[in-house]
């Protein structure tokens, strides 16, 4: 499991930091982003803390309750992602080949290139 973390609090982001020592990684390489607000544009998985009713992991919490809500939410992840690679796979064994999900693939993969040169691009001219 990768995590990044970016939140706005700088006490809590630094709390996390010391609870996922051996897990962090770049946002750019991450399974997962730890956030204490949501953000929409995002092409990560996102686990929100907060004090909100729609947090995934409610303020004050345990490193305990940190690791059970990522190991929730990214379970949640496989199992969106699971009927899908089965479907492809029954479609190959049978000799069938559907381009809808090749297509949805490419579209995914051409909207997280143009988020990363947006960022890019953002980040030269902010400088």
């Amino acid at each position: 499991m990768k995590v990044a973390i970016a939140c706005e609090s700088p006490l809590l982001q630094r709390s996390l930091e010391l609870f996922l020592e051996g897990y962090l990684s770049s946002q750019r390489h991450c399974d997962i982003v730890i956030r204490d607000n949501l953000v929409y544009s995002d092409e990560h998985l996102s686990l929100i803390i907060g004090t909100s009713e729609g947090s995934d992991l409610r303020k004050p919490f345990s490193k305990a309750q940190l690791f059970h809500a990522l190991g929730q939410k990214l379970e949640a992840l496989k199992q969106e992602f699971a009927p899908s690679v089965s479907t492809v796979m029954e479609e190959e064994e049978e000799g069938e080949v559907s381009f809808d999900i090749l297509e949805r693939h490419i579209d995914k993969l051409t909207r997280e290139y143009q988020a990363n040169v947006l960022k890019a691009v953002r980040a030269f001219y902010e400088k």
